[in-house]
């Protein structure tokens, strides 16, 4: 991370609050590590030497012969062209450089090597973010950053173009969780290691009030027909290649040997002037 650019998250905030998870509160964790593996058996080929980069070392034990597993620290601890697979799991969000994450992943992979990555996408948590918003404008008349900003699809699939990767792929993997109130739901991201973590989030006691006032919102908008709080996850997985002259290349403009009419065999129209 260069030292002019913003600090959104800290990392020492986030490091000690990751300390304090639960095992069995990492469902999101699991979920994204059987996304991988089921990626991975559409990719014919076979990994000697892959890379994982994820917060929690204990979901990747036995992944695959051989792995390396290192932290999503602002600097990767990987070595330049020492593998041909790298998974990024479960800490784009929490990167104050997402892009320079991307391009220490590229710089790791080998010629046609295969990034893997999966993320919280800008749906998640949006009705916790909504209903806080609303409560704590209505009781302290302001607004303070209490959910991370987390990139839209199209945004991290452009993340990887940037970064130097060819033939990207993004794709969703939504999920719903239902918590019995608000103060379930705040528990649960504790213990997931997933608390408000942002640099300039308020230091102070939240009044209870705006949390009361912030429950009311969200049964009010959210809650299912068990009385339950709906809670949206968003899992966006990116899939890009280290550029290689062996993959498919596309053709040079106007190079096309037949028209598209005569492939579709239908007549041929021009556009109105």
């Amino acid at each position: 991370m260069t030292q002019d650019m913003p600090r959104i998250f800290d990392r020492e905030t986030l490091i000690a609050r990751r300390a304090r998870r639960k095992r069995e509160a990492l469902f999101l964790h699991d979920l994204a590590r059987d996304e991988v593996e089921g990626r991975l058996q559409f990719v014919k080929r076979s990994f000697t030497n892959p890379a994982i980069v994820a917060p929690f070392t204990e979901i990747w034990e036995d992944f695959l012969p051989n792995t390396k597993i290192t932290s999503d620290a602002d600097l990767l601890d990987l070595e330049k062209g020492a593998h041909d697979l790298v998974v990024h799991a479960m800490g784009l969000h929490w990167a104050n450089d997402p892009v320079g994450q991307l391009i220490q992943c590229r710089r790791a992979l080998r010629k046609d090597g295969l990034l893997l990555l999966v993320t919280l996408g800008g749906q998640t948590l949006h009705e916790l973010r909504t209903s806080l918003a609303e409560a704590e404008t209505f009781v302290s008349g302001g607004l303070s950053p209490r959910v991370a900003p987390m990139g839209e699809i199209r945004d991290l699939g452009a993340l990887l173009q940037r970064a130097g990767f060819a033939l990207p792929v993004a794709d969703l993997v939504p999920m719903t969780a239902h918590y019995r109130d608000l103060r379930h739901l705040m528990q649960d991201l504790r213990e997931m290691g997933e608390a408000n973590a942002m640099a300039n989030r308020v230091r102070r006691p939240t009044p209870r009030a705006v949390f009361e006032r912030a429950e009311q919102i969200y049964r009010q908008n959210f809650e299912t027909d068990t009385g339950r709080l709906a809670a949206t996850f968003e899992l966006v997985c990116l899939t890009g290649w280290t550029p290689s002259e062996s993959q498919p290349q596309p053709l040079r403009p106007g190079s096309a040997k037949m028209r598209l009419a005569e492939v579709l065999r239908v007549p041929e129209t021009k556009l109105p002037e």
